[in-house]
């Protein structure tokens, strides 16, 4: 895994050994950020179930201010911290060894301008927190990105407030686009 663009361009980036984390195909990555460029310079991200931070490392090297990397394991959060000293990104980036849907309940406000989320698949954590986020007060006009399974429902996001802007499929999985409906 490395970085694909940006300022730390072809970095390697590390992982966690096993089947804890899924890290995101170069070619998927690449696909994802160029769906989301104008949404990345100057922002502040939010990377919930982290794994090994490639998301939001990409995300730093494109031009985000800062990213909030969010994950329970201790193994990746320890790989988090490894990745963002080898590209230095440390300034930019808040590790949180949380759970995520612990952490977006404790929000206050979601003032993030994207908010990435790939969790574990089939569990049903990318709908507990939006529905923890859809009695949130978003300060920005924030977008966010659900990593799923191809045969993952999100019928369910209109009823909380949100719209699907754009799904993108792969063969395995897919990237859905959300926005909070005013």
């Amino acid at each position: 895994m490395r970085v694909i663009a940006g300022t730390a361009r072809s970095l390697p980036l590390k992982t966690i050994e096993g089947l804890d984390t899924r890290p995101t195909t170069d070619r998927i990555k690449e696909t994802l950020f160029n769906i989301m460029m104008g949404y990345i310079p100057e922002s502040k991200f939010l990377d919930l179930f982290a794994g090994s931070g490639g998301i939001g490392i990409e995300a730093l090297s494109r031009g985000a201010v800062s990213c909030t990397f969010v994950e329970l394991n201790p193994k990746a959060c320890a790989c988090i911290e490894d990745n963002v000293k080898f590209t230095h990104f440390k300034e930019e980036s808040h590790i949180i060894k949380a759970d995520a849907v612990s952490y977006v309940r404790g929000l206050k406000e979601v003032d993030f301008d994207v908010i990435f989320m790939d969790p574990p698949y089939e569990k049903g954590l990318e709908k507990q927190v939006l529905e923890v986020l859809a009695n949130k007060i978003f300060t920005e006009d924030t977008l966010i990105v659900v990593e799923a399974t191809l045969n993952e429902d999100f019928s369910y996001v209109y009823d909380l407030g949100f719209e699907i802007t754009k799904e993108k499929r792969y063969k395995t999985n897919k990237h859905i686009f959300l926005k909070k409906r005013d």
